[in-house]
């Protein structure tokens, strides 16, 4: 274990009968040296309390340590991960090493301590606390930002770790965030379930596959650790996105469409640039990137050699400083001799007109007009159509064209990230009752139901790739000769 002591390890020799019990397939995660957070996450019956625990009940038993057993909420001591420790202490037949007392249990061999506090009501005591070695967060998916970064600060011993431990609820939580979806330095992540779990007893099991078989998505949010995306208010649903991802090769689709990149320009701030690129219907690649707006030129220069390697058009965010990149384009396409090889570009204005005011949307009985508050809700809108319509290509085999549908390439870099941001902003209603979707303003209000969450800048970038009107513009030559 990479684990600074302030003491030498203690040899000790099991009792017999000794069975500890530790999950083998975990042996590796909590090994592995020079890991400031250990974050073991996934659904229920997977074994990651027992496991941490056990590991923790080891270094105790082996080393002089203190460690901080938290959880969000705790008024009592049988809240708390205390009654696991215990029965983990027997199970290991080291009682006679371990004295409980009201507030924490102490190692009479090595001096090492548990102490258990409620994050909620205590986090001002967390604080104050020295000489911590391991933090152990117990039921960590209401964790918030603030939280962490006052735990974080006091683990400041040298080789101190933090040990996350939770079942993801919404996606959107900060702790799935920032660990899960940007992982930090010095982190390791390991998703586990049930079925990772040699100790679960059959009858358990039969329950689980009983709820798998009565409501599939419950199943996999409670026993496959995957996290709800508040679905019933999101614009475009995680489940129908996750069928996205290598639809192509499961519908036997050729990538023989315009090639397009979407380009979301940074606001300023920590807001950041990004670009989709895409052959349609595949999405393939996509980045994001620091760019103040003083760089703009840059961050323009950047995208427009994107699109020149891969022969695309591209449809970049045009409001704000957005409005420069369509010069800079030009200024750039104007060092090139052959206009066949240009760059073609449009802007896309959020909040412009919609599309065709007067066509109807769908099968509804109204009008574009009438339905959208604006072009982004339509452009999200129709995003939204080309998952689900994708989600029954592949779920329940009904046919669509390709222009209907919308693949993503598993090969992407930032997938994660990329599912998240397009699952997560929600629809709503303007005063005239037409449909609109949360702005970056309204994603970055403290009073969001579900916490802040940052600007969905790769998200927007793969949403204007299916911005309507699209197929009717002029594309370059060399991406139709490459098409």
């Amino acid at each position: 274990m990479d684990m600074t002591v302030s003491s030498e390890p203690r040899r000790w020799s099991p009792p017999p009968g000794w069975k500890p019990m530790l999950n083998t397939r975990l042996r590796e995660f909590w090994q592995t040296p020079g890991v400031r957070n250990r974050v073991l996450y996934g659904g229920r019956g997977s074994s990651k309390t027992w496991d941490a625990c056990g590991w923790a009940v080891y270094l105790a038993d082996n080393y002089r340590i203190r460690v901080c057993c938290c959880r969000q909420f705790a008024n009592k001591l049988s809240e708390s991960v205390q009654p696991v420790l215990v029965d983990t202490i027997d199970r290991f037949g080291l009682a006679r090493r371990f004295t409980p007392h009201e507030h924490k249990i102490v190692n009479k061999a090595t001096g090492s301590e548990f102490l258990f506090y409620g994050i909620w009501r205590q986090i001002r005591e967390i604080k104050g606390l020295e000489a911590i070695d391991i933090f152990l967060i117990e039921e960590a998916e209401f964790l918030t930002e603030e939280q962490f970064l006052i735990i974080e600060a006091t683990a400041r011993r040298a080789g101190a770790q933090i040990w996350i431990i939770f079942n993801p609820y919404l996606e959107t939580d900060f702790v799935y965030q920032h660990f899960v979806v940007n992982r930090p330095p010095r982190t390791l992540v390991r998703q586990i379930n049930y079925n990772e779990n040699p100790f679960l007893p059959d009858d358990f099991i039969t329950t689980i596959h009983e709820l798998r078989d009565r409501d599939y998505e419950e199943y996999q949010h409670v026993y496959m650790g995957v996290p709800k995306s508040d679905e019933e208010s999101a614009v475009i649903k995680r489940s129908w996105l996750m069928m996205c991802v290598d639809a192509h090769l499961a519908l036997h689709i050729e990538t023989r469409g315009a090639k397009r990149i979407g380009f979301d320009v940074a606001d300023g701030g920590a807001d950041l640039n990004a670009q989709v690129y895409a052959h349609m219907p595949v999405v393939k690649w996509c980045e994001e990137w620091k760019g103040r707006e003083d760089e703009i030129l840059k961050s323009s220069t950047r995208v427009w050699a994107k699109a020149r390697e891969f022969g695309a058009h591209v449809i970049y965010d045009d409001i704000g400083v957005g409005a420069f990149v369509g010069s800079h384009f030009n200024a750039l396409n104007a060092t090139i001799e052959d206009p066949a090889l240009h760059v073609t570009h449009r802007g896309f204005n959020a909040g412009a007109r919609v599309w065709r005011p007067d066509s109807r949307y769908a099968d509804t009985r109204r009008t574009n007009e009438e339905m959208f508050a604006n072009l982004k809700a339509q452009t999200w809108w129709l995003t939204a159509d080309r998952t689900r319509n994708t989600f029954n290509g592949v779920r329940n085999g009904h046919k669509f064209n390709a222009d209907q549908i919308i693949c993503i390439d598993s090969g992407i870099p930032n997938l994660p990230k990329l599912i998240t941001q397009l699952s997560t902003p929600r629809r709503d209603f303007d005063q005239n009752g037409k449909v609109k979707v949360e702005s970056k303003a309204d994603l970055a209000k403290p009073s969001r139901e579900g916490g802040p969450v940052p600007s969905p800048n790769i998200a927007d970038a793969f949403v204007e790739l299916c911005a309507p009107g699209m197929d009717a513009i002029r594309i370059s030559a060399r991406a139709l000769q490459n098409a």
